[in-house]
């Protein structure tokens, strides 16, 4: 099994769930701002060139969340077969791939990367990112866990961008969130957790933001041959 691989958020939710699998497989280090994920035998595993991407046993799997829900079904763990548990857990875990996922994305791209300060752009999606951490903050409140008394996948995809609010809220982190803190505390303690941020510390990527690292990363106006990676970064 090879774990295509950059230290990014969703690449440590798929190495904290092999961890916590604790099956044997491959890091493939795929550096984002060299423009790795370009290249054609990466983009003939996962055509959307982006991180992570699995290979298990001649099977490609991208996209972070389709890989938490095949490895826990292959592996008939973290994933309730029952099914009010397991519509919770999918539930919450499609709340995180389609609401907390893309929206700290946005808001650490315009507060962190934009080559310009976009008020519009940071109010919306700092705003839409805290809205989403309310509702976690709720369900915490009333739940150990994201689908209820056990872990599970949802859980996993929330540590992967929860660790990294503080490029969302600054020094404030997650201090508005008790419940989502600590319940990231308990993820802090756990053995996978911290095996897997071995496994990101173990690997040195490039991490100046040139122009060569913009271009990599955002490429999509030109791809669409409407202006330069700089005017849509």
């Amino acid at each position: 099994m090879k774990l295509y691989f950059h230290a990014t958020p969703n690449s440590m939710k798929v190495a904290v769930l092999l961890e916590e699998l604790a099956v044997p497989y491959e890091v493939v280090p795929v550096d984002i701002y060299e423009g790795e994920q370009h290249a054609p035998a990466f983009r003939a595993i996962n055509p959307n060139g982006k991180l992570p991407a699995l290979v298990d046993d001649g099977v490609a799997v991208f996209d972070s969340h389709a890989i938490l829900i095949y490895l826990a079904e292959k592996h008939g763990r973290f994933l309730p077969t029952a099914v009010a548990p397991r519509a919770a857990v999918l539930s919450w875990l499609q709340l995180v791939a389609t609401g907390l996922s893309p929206f700290s994305g946005q808001a650490v791209h315009f507060l962190h990367y934009a080559p310009e300060r976009l008020p519009y752009a940071t109010d919306r999606y700092v705003g839409e990112v805290a809205r989403l951490y309310r509702l976690l903050e709720e369900r915490l409140a009333a739940s150990r866990y994201l689908g209820g008394t056990e872990y599970s996948i949802a859980d996993v995809a929330l540590f992967g961008w929860a660790a990294s609010a503080d490029y969302v809220f600054g020094e404030r982190g997650l201090s508005d969130y008790p419940h989502v803190q600590r319940f990231m505390d308990e993820m802090q303690q756990r053995p996978a957790v911290a095996r897997a941020l071995q496994v990101k510390a173990r690997h040195a990527f490039k991490t100046e933001l040139d122009g060569e690292a913009r271009r990599a990363m955002f490429t999509q106006g030109v791809e669409a041959g409407i202006g330069t990676s700089a005017s849509v970064a």
